[in-house]
Order: structure tokens, then sequence, then C-alpha cells
């Protein structure tokens, strides 16, 4: 079937998830747009009819221009003149069917062109287009800052940029510097204020720009003379019509070569503020990257369908001493524990977008109108779940997706190390997805606040108390002796009182939390639907193997683990 979204079910059964019906009158603030606008939704059932045509749209292109062309872009690539960044021929060949197509700016409202779609759609072309071809995603995906601007731009600045996006312009966000990679606070590329002329200019190299010669930048600056930390930074937008920025070169990289990676610099390149100055880190980056910190776990979700999709479709058609090598036991293990681990992370991204969904939903319309009471405790709380479940989606996918892509290599033997597979690219490029939006040791610290403000286990009880099938409560006895195991091994870290300690055993707690809900998860989608009860089995399996490890090492660690870090 030549078709991303059809050929996968998966992607519909978390489309049509209970809360949806929610999230999207709270998008279309209960259909307000009905008779307006062409293509606005009057109830629920047209919304999701929408989203059905728009995917069936996206999974149509991906299976037939994109994933064909990415073979073509990973060994093309962008190259660099005078003029700028050309991108790969087949890239361009995707990026013009998806504007013809429509498919920029897809989550702004329709005032400004766009389609005002929630995040779970967003999220799930991103899952789908990373399938065919994970550099391209890189390059659609930025269309996300276009967020940013919404949220905390002037009114003219919304009505200058967005109209382009939703049109078609390509975007980029500049923030890091040969000198400020993971340590934003250490930016020093320098803006300065001309009072004559009412404008900014921007001097310095940014260094590392997925996309840098994208239209539109959102570019993170220091403003403040003298300053020396994060709340020197402002937030700016810059147009590349403007031409102050050279792009200085593109680097080689190991994989998603079709994403044109620019080593930038700005002479006097003119600028517009977004929002107040000295918020630029402290309120709209932070924004900014747990957006793209959730496009990276869709990417990886992405990568990990691919790498899933060519394992077992080599281990049907290989044969060995006789029979398909699927047949071997060590080889059935291994993608079953693949499609289990693949389920389990789409339904922990699905998860953290729905929450990123209400909040924000909820956070937009108080702009308009005072929120009740309830509604504010409501996006409180769902705040607080996008907060911590963000770092935790990102880095468990992103490991998740660099395994799976080990394991189908291993699977294809010695042709997988050969160019003429799919999967040799598909390993390079899931590699990255650890390190950029912030390396899985960051997400880790991030997380780690989950763990100690007991944020998890809150959401950990809320899922135990879910209704489900009797035939499930063997599962959720599992799962809450899998919960009552992780509160005693946190107890015994945090017993100790030491933050650095606690720190030294993050990733193994926070590793622990993430098995037991991605566990409720599947044991969720399997209360809805039976097919997803094999891989429930399977992962409860891996879960209690990988905690039972994990509360092991911190048992019989000691302080002393902490003492021989700090001197080493």
């Amino acid at each position: 079937m030549d078709n991303f979204y059809l050929d996968n079910p998966d992607l519909r059964f978390h489309l049509t998830h209970p809360l949806m019906k929610k999230i999207v009158a709270l998008k279309e603030r209960q259909y307000a747009d009905q008779g307006k606008y062409d293509f606005a939704p009057v109830d629920f059932e047209d919304a999701l009819d929408n989203y059905d045509k728009i995917l069936e749209i996206v999974g149509e292109i991906c299976a037939t221009v994109i994933g064909p062309n990415a073979d073509g872009v990973d060994k093309e690539g962008p190259t660099l003149d005078e003029n700028g960044v050309n991108y790969a021929s087949g890239t361009q060949i995707n990026l013009d069917i998806i504007r013809k197509a429509g498919l920029m700016g897809l989550t702004l409202p329709r005032e400004y062109g766009g389609l005002n779609f929630c995040s779970v759609p967003y999220t799930m072309i991103a899952d789908v287009v990373s399938r065919a071809d994970a550099s391209f995603v890189n390059i659609w995906g930025l269309q996300d800052c276009a967020e940013t601007i919404h949220e905390f731009a002037t009114d003219e600045q919304k009505e200058k940029y967005l109209p382009r996006i939703t049109q078609g312009a390509t975007m980029a966000m500049d923030l890091t510097e040969p000198d400020a990679g993971s340590d934003l606070q250490a930016v020093m590329l320098k803006a300065t204020y001309n009072e004559k002329e009412d404008r900014w200019y921007l001097n310095g190299v940014k260094r590392f720009i997925t996309n840098g010669d994208g239209d539109i930048a959102l570019v993170l600056a220091r403003s403040e003379e003298g300053s020396t930390d994060g709340r020197g930074l402002s937030m700016f937008i810059y147009d590349r019509a403007s031409k102050g920025v050279t792009v200085r070169r593109i680097e080689h990289k190991m994989g998603i070569i079709g994403s044109p990676t620019c080593e930038l610099v700005f002479r006097n390149a003119p600028a517009e503020l977004v929002g107040q100055r000295r918020l630029g880190l402290i309120k709209y980056v932070m924004s900014l990257m747990n957006s793209a910190r959730l496009g990276i776990a869709a990417q990886s979700v992405g990568i990990a369908e691919a790498a899933y999709r060519e394992a077992i479709a080599y281990a049907r058609e290989r044969e060995q001493f006789g029979k398909p090598i699927i047949k071997f036991p060590a080889v059935y293990e291994m993608v079953s524990s693949m499609k289990a681990r693949l389920d389990a992370i789409r339904s922990l991204l699905y998860e953290t977008t729905r929450f990123v969904d209400i909040y924000k939903a909820y956070g937009f319309i108080a702009h308009e109108n005072p929120l009740t009471k309830p509604e504010q405790e409501e996006m409180k709380r769902y705040q607080k779940l996008a907060d911590i479940f963000t770092p935790l989606v990102k880095g468990i996918s992103s490991e998740y997706c660099n395994s799976m892509a080990y394991d189908s290599l291993q699977i294809h033997g010695g042709s997988g190390f050969m160019k003429e597979y799919p999967i040799e690219r598909i390993y390079r490029d899931a590699r990255i997805t650890t390190i950029y939006e912030g390396t899985t040791q960051l997400q880790m610290v991030a997380a780690i606040r989950g763990i100690t403000t007991g944020g998890y286990l809150a959401a950990i009880r809320d899922y135990e108390m879910v209704e489900i099938k009797p035939e499930l409560q063997i599962y959720r006895r599992t799962l809450i002796n899998l919960t009552e195991e992780f509160e005693e091994t946190v107890k015994m870290v945090t017993v100790v009182g030491d933050n650095e300690y606690t720190d030294f055993h993050a990733r193994r707690m926070v590793e622990m939390a993430a098995n037991i809900i991605m566990g409720y998860m599947l044991m969720h989608d399997t209360n809805r639907n039976h097919d997803y009860w094999k891989s429930l089995e399977i992962f409860l399996r891996i879960a209690r193997s990988e905690n039972k490890a994990r509360a092991e090492r911190i048992r019989i660690s000691n302080i002393n683990d902490l003492g021989r870090f700090k001197q080493e």
C-alpha cells in the first residue's frame, strides 16, 4: 500500500484517543470558525475527518515522493554557493510538493492562512515524514518556530510573518554558537539597538544551525551590554531577504545529510525584537525548545518505525538453512521486542502531545477571556505533566530509536552495512536524535524533577486508577509491583540528601519511571484495542528485567560512588 498513513493503523488509533474530543473543542474554541473560513469544522467528527484527509495526503506524498527520494538526497546533499544554500534536488522536490499541498503553517490560525491543527495530528505528520526521510523533517518541521511568533510577537509581526510561513517560507532557530552549545547562557552574538533608525542589528557567529539559510529565523542574542548570563539575552526575528547573514559553511555530517547544518556570520543583520528584552532564554527559548524536543521525539518514533519495517521485511525475505530467518528464535525475539518498544514510545509521544495541546489551548484562551478557576487548575495540571513528560519522551524515544536501528541493522547482517540497503542510512540518521535539542544526559537532568517532586509517581497513581477490563488485572498487578520497587529505589537515593548523588542515579530512576509509565500506556491501549496485547506482554517482561537491574545497581551503590565521581 503506497501510503504511510493508511498502512499504519497505530496512527489513527492515537488520533481517536478519547481525550481528543476535548482537545479539538478547546483548539477550535467550540468550533467558533465554522462559516467564517473554508474547511473550518462544525464539530469533532468534522475536524477528525479533516485530520484524516490531510494525513492521508501526507502519507501518500511520503510513500511516493519523499521516501523514494531519501537515498538520492543522502548521496547528493545540500551545496553552498555565493547565493547561499542549495538543497539537494530531491529535497527541493519534496519541499515544492509539500508547499503545493498546503502543508506549511498547519497549526497556525486560519486568519493567517493556517489550518488551526492541534499538536497531535501535526506531530503525527512529523512521525510519518520522519519514517520517509528523517533529514527532510528537519526542514519541514521547523515551521514549528512559527508558534513562538504566534505566541509572543506583536500583532504587526504576526501579520508580517505568519502568512509567509503558511505560504511556504522555511524557518530556522539560530541558538547555538562555537562556545555555547548546551549552555545557551554563554551566547555572545551581539544585538545593538540603533535609536535613530529604531532598529536592532545583530553581529557575531552561530554554529550548528539546522536549515540555517531558512527564509525566517528566530535568533537568540545578547541585548544587554555587559551582561554574561541568561538574563542578558533576547529573542529576535531575522528575515533572510535583508541579506545580513552569510553562510560560512555547511557541516559535513554522519547522518541527516539532506538537512543543511550551517555556520552563520551576522554582519549588521537587521532584526526585530520578539516580546520583551531579557526574556529570550528564560521564556521564549524554553518554549521553543520544548516544542523542538517534542519534534525530535516524533522524529525518533518515525525513524524507529522505518527501522522496524526494514527489519521485519528483510527477516521474512532472507532465507538461511532453508527457511526465513524470522523463524529463528533469536531473530523473532529481536523483531518482537522492536515492535513492543515502538508501540511504547509512540504511546508516550502522543500522551505527551495531548498534555501540551490542552495546556497551550487554555493559554491562548486566557489571552482572550479570563479562565474559570477549574480551567486554571486544569491548565496548571497539564502544564506540569507536559513539563516532566517532554524531557522523558525526548530522552527515551531517541535512545529506543538508536537501539532499534542497531537491532535492525544486526538482523540485516552484512547486507545492512552496505549502502544499497536503506537501514544503513536509517542507522546513521538515528544517531543524532540522542544529541541535538539537548543530549539524553541533559534530558535526564531535566526529567529528574519528575522524580524528586513526585510528579511521575502521581501520574502513575492516576494511570493505576483507570478502569480496565478484568483480563488486564494481572498486568496492573505487575505494574503495581514495579511501582513499589520504584518507590523504594527512589527513597534509597533521596534519603542521602545530596543533589549530586541524586543526579548520579538520575538516569536509572527516570528510566524506571518511564518503563512503568509506558507499561500503563500499553495496558490502556490494550484496553481499547486487543491488538496491543502482545506488545504489552513483551514490554512488561522487558520492563521487569530492566527495572530490577537498575534497582539492584542503586541498592548496592553507596555514597562512595559519588566520591569517586567527584574525584574523576
